[in-house]
């Protein structure tokens, strides 16, 4: 039987920055309101260019088996054929595009006087 191999783009924002990575698993997992991202892709590059923001994400995601990134936080999640450069780019500024997912204000009040 043949087996696909999926890969799938994450993106979601922490910390001011918008991530982009990689990964062969992408599910809504065991801890609600959070989307679990494991088996991270980070390809093997033998050029001498070497991409700052793909470094600083193996640097940050070593040694992670998983992770889990709050429902909100996610961007854009897209099943793709081949795996493409993992970044991280500033949120703000003129070419942020990004608007926030609206929530839900929660009452002040009791509602009980």
């Amino acid at each position: 039987m043949n087996k696909t191999k999926h890969i799938y783009r994450v993106v979601f924002q922490s910390q001011g920055n918008i991530y982009e990575l990689h990964a062969r698993e992408v599910s809504q997992g065991s801890m609600f309101a959070f989307v679990e991202i494991s088996d991270i892709i980070f390809g093997e590059r033998s050029q001498l260019v070497v991409d700052p923001s793909d470094e600083k994400l193996k640097a940050e995601f070593a040694g992670v088996k998983r992770t889990y990134i709050p429902m909100h936080a996610i961007l854009r999640i897209d099943e793709v054929e081949k795996e493409g450069m993992n970044k991280i780019t500033a949120a703000s500024g003129e070419k942020s595009k990004i608007t926030p997912f609206p929530m839900p204000i929660p009452p002040t009040g009791s509602g009980t006087r």
